[in-house]
C-alpha cells in the first residue's frame, strides 16, 4: 500500500515576525487544504516580516510553485515576505518558467 503524501504547515509569530514552515509535499495532490484556507491559514498583522521556511519541504511541482507563488504575491500587498531554505526544485521551477528575478526579492532582507 502507497503512503499518502501530505503537506504540514506550522505558524510561529512573535511581535515582529511569523515564520511559516511547510513540510512534506507541495504538489497538485497536496494542495487542497491550503489552497482551501488561504484567506484565513495565516494572518499577520500589518508590517510584520513573515519568513517562509522551506528546509523541510520535500517535493514541489508546478501546481505547489504556483500556489506558492500566489500566496508570496497576495501577502506582499502588507508585509515583507522573506523565503529561507529555499530547496534547488524551486530554484529550478523558477529558472524553467523564468520566474528567478522575480522570485529573488524574496531572498534577500534589504
Amino acid at each position: 500500500m502507497k503512503s499518502q503524501k501530505t503537506l504540514q504547515w506550522d505558524i510561529q509569530a512573535s511581535n515582529d515576525d511569523v515564520m511559516v514552515v511547510l513540510s512534506g509535499d507541495l504538489t497538485r495532490n497536496t494542495l487542497s487544504p491550503l489552497w482551501e484556507q488561504r484567506a484565513s491559514f495565516l494572518q499577520p498583522e500589518l508590517k510584520q516580516c513573515i519568513y517562509w521556511d522551506l528546509k523541510h519541504l520535500q517535493q514541489i511541482d508546478s501546481a505547489g510553485l504556483t500556489l506558492f507563488l500566489e500566496l508570496l504575491h497576495s501577502y506582499a500587498k502588507n508585509n515583507k515576505n522573506y523565503i529561507i531554505n529555499i530547496p534547488n526544485s524551486i530554484t529550478n521551477l523558477a529558472q524553467l518558467f523564468d520566474l528567478q528575478e522575480w522570485l529573488a526579492q524574496f531572498t534577500t532582507q534589504s
